[in-house]
């Protein structure tokens, strides 16, 4: 006769440790995807952000370079002109320049709104753009976008201009600068914390 061979099983306690292990596993391996996405998306928002500050940023270059290729003493410029160096002389003796540019508000845990006195800059047309209705709260990434009539929308993205002080130095009485503080911020990927960038563009003119 052929004896009779021991059957054995898994036990109940066995099958739930190996079914928690397997989902503990699982979990993390979700976990680490989750944040791996999260910071690649970061990463292309922030990367996005700085290509929409440096827009920005050589749009001022290029209105103050056109500005002082025809400057003289007493320049003015007709009210129906929208050259590029009309456009920088109107930005810069408005009342858009500041004393000092406002805080980031970094303690804050939502993004502060546009400041009354900044404005953005429309790379297309380079121009300045100083209307209240423009600047609205980023919806994705801080960005200029256009709207379907073609005005310009700035989300999460506004400019302060920085004017120098007049010089007591008698060498630098005739010249001046302005600092634009280029400023971004919107709300993370996720539940993530919100992210901002800038950068401020000094600019030398003569008066």
């Amino acid at each position: 006769m052929l004896g009779r061979r021991k059957q054995a099983g898994d036990t109940l306690i066995e099958v739930m440790f190996a079914v928690t292990v397997f989902s503990a596993v699982i979990v993390g391996a979700l976990t680490i995807m989750n944040q791996g996405a999260a910071a690649a998306q970061r990463s292309l928002e922030i990367t996005l952000v700085r290509q929409q500050v440096d827009s920005q940023a050589d749009t001022l270059r290029f209105m103050h370079d056109s500005y002082v290729s025809l400057y003289r003493p007493g320049i003015s410029f007709a009210a129906t002109d929208q050259s590029p160096a009309a456009q920088w002389y109107r930005m810069t003796r408005s009342s858009q320049t500041v004393a000092n540019a406002d805080a980031y508000n970094g303690d804050s845990a939502t993004c502060p709104e546009a400041p009354s006195k900044s404005f953005i800059i429309d790379p297309r047309k380079a121009a300045y753009i100083s209307s209240a209705s423009s600047k609205t709260a980023a919806k994705s990434f801080a960005q200029v976008t256009y709207r379907p009539d073609g005005s310009l929308a700035s989300e999460g993205i506004w400019i302060q201009a920085v004017q120098s002080a007049p010089s007591s130095d008698r060498l630098q009485a005739n010249v001046g600068y302005i600092d634009f503080h280029i400023r971004a911020c919107w709300d993370g990927p996720g539940n993530g914390p919100m992210l901002k960038t800038g950068t401020i563009v000094r600019l030398y003119e003569p008066r």
